[in-house]
């Protein structure tokens, strides 16, 4: 009899980083003065309720989310990324989370960071944790190699983090009843991945996604 392999897929913001880096990576480029900061900080705020609420429409959120980057070119935010990650980022990641991957990784578990936050952000961060598998929203690109502010393929977000999954794991010729999966996040907006792995853990959860947790007796961990 076939061991099923065993991944550990981890939700991005708060759930592994207590922030939502899309929303300060937003806040960062105000403060460099790439965009006017009243508007962007307006129509950055309306987008977190919608994602909050969980009527977020991904396709709006990236064309905005990624104008800044789009009209300041490849080098300068970078650059200007790397700077965030020792300004913003890295002063919030824990010890409790970095051992929570570390326990996975130590148990010979296959590492996924599932998050619908796009790839120009979270790579570095997943970097930072040592995780190599990333399924984020990825950003489609022209012929030079310059984003569109577009997406790139189904976006992991919601539903779509399942079907992301199943591709993921189609390209390595594997199906869901090949694996034993946990999936720690702390929304839920990741209802429909939640009930599709083998062992879901509500990770700081809000209080919706405690309460159904704690209905159907899955796992609940505060890491912060």
């Amino acid at each position: 009899m076939t061991v099923p392999k065993k991944i550990a897929l981890f939700d991005l913001d708060h759930t592994l980083i207590p922030i939502d880096s899309d929303y300060e990576w937003g806040e960062f480029t105000i403060a460099l003065g790439w965009c006017d900061a009243s508007e962007f900080k307006r129509r950055n705020a309306e987008f977190f309720a919608q994602y909050r609420a969980g009527t977020l429409d991904v396709h709006d959120y990236v064309r905005f989310a990624t104008q800044a980057i789009r009209e300041q070119g490849a080098i300068k935010s970078i650059a200007a990324h790397d700077r965030f990650m020792r300004d913003v980022v890295q002063k919030t990641i824990t010890g409790q989370a970095l051992a929570l991957v570390q326990q996975h990784r130590a148990a010979g578990d296959e590492l996924v960071i599932v998050t619908a936050t796009n790839e120009f952000v979270t790579r570095p961060i997943a970097e930072a944790f040592g995780v190599k598998e990333l399924i984020a929203v990825e950003l489609e690109r022209d012929a030079l190699g310059n984003l569109t502010g577009e997406i790139k393929g189904t976006p992991s977000a919601r539903e779509g983090k399942v079907t992301r999954m199943e591709q993921w794991l189609a390209a390595r010729n594997l199906s869901w009843d090949d694996v034993e999966t946990t999936f720690y996040t702390d929304s839920l907006n990741d209802l429909a991945l939640l009930e599709k792995v083998s062992h879901p853990v509500a990770t700081n959860p809000d209080e919706r996604l405690r309460a159904i947790a704690t209905e159907r007796g899955w796992r609940i961990l505060d890491l912060f």
